[in-house]
């Protein structure tokens, strides 16, 4: 459960206007023969169809919105029912009201008392959000009828049957108090808080999401369930099914469960609140331990629907992009910062838009201050160019494109459309932001981006004030009324994510070079393709003192070659709509693709040449290595870090320089300073080849052209230096309980670790991964979870997992719990007591059948996804197997005796040998 209030968690990422959603581009037309406008389409009956390329609405006589959009390329489906509610509906005393309300309709219902366990059972990807406009609850599942038609069913019941009772609330308090002294850990998060708070005078958009504390721990359940009853109704809410399912069966289904629900007699609030125009500069200041220092910049902008967001999200990529965005290159280029962002909030009412610096430790923070400042606002005097516009265009539409082409991601994303008045200002926005012109651009910007607009972190008044235009509200059916909807995207085949029926579809072969391949050519939504590319080099020996160099060269890689810049790549992935990662350690890289069919080849084309010739120049060396020790000083204050730092030194037996060697933040940092440009091209010279190496791909892709640019890219990456995999042998620790002080981090961590002598391709593999399942696993029906979470209501976040080795019998059982510090006592004997209760009784039948569907479920979800596909196809080559094991694995999975699975527990995890880290402001 999740609820909206900052900027991403990561820095360099410039968001489009749906806040949370990546956006791109297709074809506008509408799906009906003489292409009627939108203002005919608004006409319509509210009960009659309406269809927006490949998106079908109708409504039922009780009020609720259906959106359907039925697509066979992947055999999974997502359900997503938005509330028109959130945050900025709470009254007085009522903050944080709508975000409690999202924990508590998980508290189940008479007839589903337990509404995360049964999820787990189906396997479903469920959660719940909320934000200032809306209130969102989703799954992504495998397809499977029963599942769907019970979900649909939960959602009709939770609507309006849901205990919302004083018990349930007493418990998840703490829960929820927790997850708002995680975000007081957070510094970035903190600051958004405080900016909004002094943007805000009136408007609830200045509240944060998650409420008040005051609020929060004093809230009246009376008041708490008259919310409930007044939002949570059907004529409030817009439900979205998207993916693989028969429409003319779900619509019956929807009928029948939803249908039955009456139609409300209640009005609904109107809002009417609007802050006036802002009379002057505002400041914030924020002083917290740990974090590197941070400036904001935000400005007030319209609502979502008006036209001028079409500027505002040009602007966004124009001076916040990296690495093409003015402020990239007049602050992270000139040294002054680490990195920078800039998001837009496209809101139902005036919303805001935001940028961002992080400045590395020992930065000039008032340089930085009036660089940002002088680059956002001096457009007047700096205009900018057509070239500026045309790449942000691109760069949008781009996102806009693979957006809409993954069904699992467009129907969670259409909540925000949702949100602000109309789903299909969805499609609205890519046409304004099509034919947005260079003067529209500069006039916002003008407007907009000027010192009396503007709240940072220090009041700087002016004499001569220069007023914003006054917020107002949008005419939305005018707005619409010259709408006219594209066509659907063509569907994708129906797939089948059995292992014995994606083995006879999977292509292996070897090219000259040594690459191996696995091909999985299937048509898809939108012609998209996912590869993995993974290369392996060193050994134990040759790596000795190159972690860093390593690492480095690896984050590199995208930053130019010896003729292409940065910019240049950036460019070329968008005209080859591509999302390119690039990852990798000293002893090899992944490379993971995403395109369309018709551009593959080409980008293995320049994917190989970013291999091959790295540019490696001393400015993007000092660039990134600014940003890795930010990072890493940020680390040094964080709980979760620092508690996995000392789990994996403690007993690490490898000396300094071997690559295995657990490093100290401070070994860490001087690793970093150290590396030089002559390094990492010998490094490059001597290790990066294609003679130990697996390529892999799922979707829509022409096999033989993509052999052929394989073949081409790899003749030259032979180098030298031998291959052979490190070693990594078990090696037994002490156990021990070790305490980490970080004062004033309002959320503690525990970690838990042990080794296990056992594998993935050992007998008792599958038995041991279900009582880890049983014991830790995701969802609501682990004993962790229902002991820690849902019966004490101690943490936000407990789980145990194994990171399963492939090769040696060394893997790594671990759990994690988040907990406000003054519980760490009550945490440690329900964890205790968990796991000795399940030594001792084990566990039962009817928690070994629930195990058994979730986790078979889980695997199918998994498989189902063409990136995960190709990761695991990639790993199938490199280990010599094939989907084979994955079968005898479920099949394993579902012939377990309980006695097996109670025997795993018992002979593999040893409470006894347990090491414990505790990190946070922890009290003797």
């Amino acid at each position: 459960m999740k609820r909206y209030k900052a900027a991403p968690s990561r820095w360099l990422i410039a968001v489009p206007s749906m806040a949370l959603a990546v956006l791109t581009s297709v074809p506008i037309q509408a799906e009906t023969a003489n292409k009627p406008t939108m203002a005919a389409l608004l006409g319509q009956s509210s009960e009659q169809a309406l269809g927006v390329e490949g998106i079908r609405e109708f409504r039922l006589a009780n009020g609720l919105q259906v959106l359907l959009a039925p697509d066979d390329a992947k055999p999974t489906v997502t359900v997503n029912l938005t509330y028109r509610v959130g945050s900025r509906h709470e009254n007085y005393g009522e903050t944080g009201m709508a975000h409690l309300l999202e924990h508590l309709i998980f508290k189940g219902t008479p007839k589903t008392p337990n509404a995360f366990a049964e999820f787990n059972k189906r396997g479903f990807r469920a959660n719940g959000s909320t934000w200032l406009d809306r209130t969102n609850y989703f799954a992504s599942f495998a397809y499977n009828e029963d599942h769907l038609r019970w979900f649909l069913g939960w959602h009709a019941d939770a609507m309006v049957h849901s205990f919302i009772a004083k018990r349930d609330l007493d418990t998840e308090m703490t829960v929820v108090r927790n997850e708002m002294e995680r975000g007081e850990n957070d510094p970035q998060s903190i600051l958004m808080g405080k900016t909004l708070a002094s943007m805000y005078q009136w408007h609830n958009y200045g509240k944060d999401t998650i409420g008040a504390r005051a609020d929060v721990e004093n809230v009246d359940i009376g008041r708490l369930q008259a919310f409930y009853r007044t939002w949570y109704q059907p004529d409030n809410a817009t439900l979205i099914v998207t993916g693989k399912f028969d429409e003319a069966k779900v619509r019956r289904w929807i009928e029948a469960e939803f249908g039955r629900i009456p139609k409300p007699k209640r009005a609904l609030p109107r809002f009417y609140t609007l802050d006036p125009v802002q009379d002057g500069e505002r400041s914030v200041t924020l002083r917290r331990v740990g974090g590197t220092p941070m400036l904001f910049s935000a400005y007030h902008v319209p609502p979502g629907p008006h036209p001028d967001t079409a500027a505002i999200e040009m602007l966004g990529l124009i001076l916040g992009d990296t690495p093409g965005g003015r402020l990239h290159k007049r602050l992270v280029e000139a040294k002054l910062a680490a990195s920078i962002f800039a998001w837009n909030a496209a809101l139902a009412d005036p919303g805001f838009a935001l940028y961002g610096v992080q400045i590395a430790p020992g930065g000039d923070v008032d340089k930085a201050r009036t660089a940002l400042l002088a680059t956002l606002e001096s457009i007047e005097t700096e205009p900018i160019t057509i070239q500026e516009l045309e790449r942000a265009r691109s760069r949008w539409l781009k996102d806009w494109d693979m957006q809409f082409n993954d069904p699992e991601r467009v129907g969670v994303a259409l909540s925000e459309s949702v949100a602000q008045g109309d789903w299909r200002l969805f499609f609205l926005l890519r046409d304004r932001v099509r034919s947005v012109t260079l003067t529209d651009v500069e006039r916002v910007a003008m407007e907009r981006f000027q010192a009396s607009n503007r709240t940072l972190a220090t009041y700087l008044p002016t004499d001569k004030p220069k007023r914003a235009p006054a917020p107002k509200r949008v005419d939305l059916a005018a707005e619409m009324s010259t709408f006219v909807a594209g066509p659907a995207l063509a569907k994708g085949e129906a797939f089948d994510p059995d292992p014995a029926l994606i083995d006879k579809r999977v292509q292996r072969s070897s090219l000259a070079g040594g690459l191996k391949l696995a091909l999985l050519p299937k048509s898809s939504r939108g012609q998209s393709v996912n590869a993995q590319w993974v290369l392996h080099f060193g050994d134990a020996e040759s790596l000795k003192g190159q972690r860093s160099v390593g690492t480095l060269l690896a984050a590199l890689l995208d930053r130019g070659t010896r003729t292409l810049s940065r910019q240049q790549i950036s460019d070329l992935f968008d005209a080859l709509k591509a999302e390119v990662s690039i990852h990798g350690g000293p002893d090899g890289l992944v490379v993971r693709m995403h395109t369309q069919r018709r551009y593959l080849p080409d980008l293995i084309d320049l994917v190989g040449q970013m291999l091959r010739e790295p540019a490696l120049s001393q400015t993007a060396l000092d660039e990134l290595r600014s940003q890795l020790l930010a990072d890493l000083a940020s680390q040094r204050q964080e709980p979760e870090a620092l508690a996995e730092n000392a789990l994996q030194r403690h007993g690490n037996p490898y000396p300094r320089g071997d690559i295995r060697h657990a490093r100290s933040f401070d070994e860490i940092e001087a690793d970093l300073r150290s590396v030089t440009v002559e390094q990492l091209q010998a490094f490059h010279q001597r290790f990066v080849s294609a003679r130990h190496a697996e390529f892999a791909a799922v979707g829509d892709f022409d096999t033989t052209a993509v052999k052929t640019a394989l073949g081409l890219a790899i003749q030259p990456l032979a180098a030298e230096a031998p291959y052979t995999r490190v070693p990594t042998p078990l090696v037994k620790v002490p156990a021990t309980k070790l305490t980490l002080a970080l004062p004033d981090k309002q959320s503690a961590t525990l970690l838990v670790r042990q080794a296990v002598e056992l594998s993935d391709a050992d007998a008792d593999y599958p038995a041991l991964m279900m009582a880890n399942w049983l014991l830790g696993g995701p969802g609501g029906d682990s004993r962790l979870w229902l002991r820690i979470r849902e019966k004490e209501g101690l943490s936000y976040d407990v789980r145990s997992q194994i990171q399963w080795s492939n090769v040696e019998p060394h893997s790594i059982w671990s759990a994690s719990v988040s907990f406000a510090p003054q519980n760490a006592v009550r945490v440690e004997t329900a964890f205790r007591e968990e796991v000795a209760r399940a030594f001792k009784d084990g566990f039962t039948a009817k928690e070994l059948a629930s195990g058994q569907q979730s986790l078979l479920s889980f695997r199918k979800l998994s498989r189902a996804q063409d990136g995960a596909l190709a990761a695991a196809m990639v790993s199938q080559l490199e280990l010599g197997r094939t989907f084979e094991q994955t079968r005898k694995v479920d099949e394993a999975i579902a012939g377990l005796s309980l006695d097996q699975v109670n025997a795993a527990l018992r002979r593999y995890l040893h409470p006894d040998d347990f090491v414990m880290a505790w990190a946070g402001d922890l009290k003797p």
